[in-house]
């Protein structure tokens, strides 16, 4: 079969194998992954299939491709699908996945390159292929047994209190390398080191902090930070695929892998929210989930609203916000005549006097005024 062929069939067999797995977590119920019997048969089959199918056809299934496609692209999706849902226990589900299944994809992409022949490669990547699988197929739930048993009775008590000292040190760092002296001098010494090292380097920042603000995110009840790490993964994610395509060809520029860490470093660190200004501008509008998007931040919205106001203003504003959307072109709608609207029914509510009385009797600050309090 000449080159060219060979790509084409290759790529058909690795999309067929990413829609099979698409179509088997969206119709196929979970099981929690409770039933033994599944990781049992699950297991089987992946022995079989990667030991004993022919070279011929595994050449085709057991690719790169295959594995970037179920290992990566496939869970960026649905990650950015289930920030985007209203439902919070998919956020939790997929940081899981991203803790264990993201991080061995992204350290795991060299070892390929050392692989010299074409039988074991192929069962390299067909193993990897089954684990990525595994901690998401609907009746395994890999991902969800491994946070039960490992990460929130262990992991998470022990991480969290390094997380806090990584923090610290992370914050301490920056506050230096802001002095241009101090940044230029790191910059200089790291553009001599060699290139492996740098990628090394340029994954490790990526990778070790977050894994360890994840894991303590994940032990705590608290969504919101579930949510954060779980976006950061998901734009990280492309921005290693990037790195990882180009590095052949960009990888010997000067500056590459500078790049890489400021751009990560951006994505990173809460004081830039980086990850979650090119979630919103980039991949949510690629993968068409701005009504998704726009839906469940409503909902965070009221949810807000709620534990910020008491009932009654809360009602108010939800009756004004609800009048500007459901704007047919009507004078009522105007932003200008809703505020008017929400101010008088606030002047209208029965708001308590508060008596500022600095430490004097109730009957000093009621006392009636006296000659001098009435010049004042």
């Amino acid at each position: 079969m000449s080159e060219d062929n060979s790509l084409w069939v290759t790529t058909i067999c690795s999309f067929t194998v990413l829609a099979a797995v698409s179509l088997s977590y969206k119709f196929i119920e979970p099981n929690q992954g409770l039933d033994w019997r599944c990781h049992a048969a699950y297991a089987a089959v992946a022995v079989t299939l990667v030991a004993f199918l022919p070279a011929s056809m595994a050449s085709y299934i057991f690719t790169e491709l295959t594995v970037t496609l179920v290992g990566c692209v496939y869970p960026i999706y649905r990650a950015t699908k289930a920030v985007c849902t209203p439902e919070e226990n998919d956020d939790k589900e997929w940081l899981q996945f991203w803790m264990l299944g993201g991080v061995l994809f992204m350290l795991t992409t060299w070892v390929d390159d050392i692989i010299n022949t074409e039988k074991a490669n192929a069962v390299w990547l067909g193993s990897l292929l089954f684990i990525f699988f595994w901690l998401y197929f609907p009746l395994t739930c890999g991902a969800l047994l491994v946070y039960d048993n490992i990460t929130e009775p262990f992991l998470g008590p022990r991480l969290k209190p390094l997380q806090k000292q990584m923090s610290n040190f992370i914050l301490a760092v920056y506050q230096t390398l802001a002095n241009a002296t101090h940044l230029y001098l790191v910059w200089i010494i790291f553009m001599f080191l060699p290139a492996g090292f740098k990628r090394v380097v340029a994954i490790a920042i990526g990778t070790v902090y977050p894994f360890v603000c994840s894991v303590t995110a994940a032990a705590t009840e608290d969504i919101e930070d579930d949510t954060y790490w779980l976006t950061y993964w998901a734009v990280y994610g492309c921005l290693f695929l990037f790195m990882d395509l180009s590095e052949i060809v960009m990888g010997r520029i000067p500056g590459f892998y500078t790049l890489v860490i400021l751009a990560t470093i951006y994505l990173m660190l809460p004081m830039f929210r980086g990850a979650d200004k090119i979630f919103r501008k980039i991949l949510v509008p690629l993968a068409g989930l701005q009504e998704l998007l726009i839906l469940r931040d409503s909902i965070q919205i009221k949810k807000q609203m709620l534990k910020d106001l008491d009932p009654e203003r809360a009602k108010l504003v939800s009756k004004s916000i609800a009048k500007f959307f459901n704007d047919d072109g009507e004078k009522d709608a105007d932003p200008a005549v809703l505020k008017g609207e929400l101010m008088q029914s606030w002047s209208a509510l029965k708001i308590p006097k508060i008596k500022l009385s600095f430490g004097k009797s109730e009957e000093e600050v009621d006392k009636t005024p006296t000659e001098t309090t009435n010049l004042v």
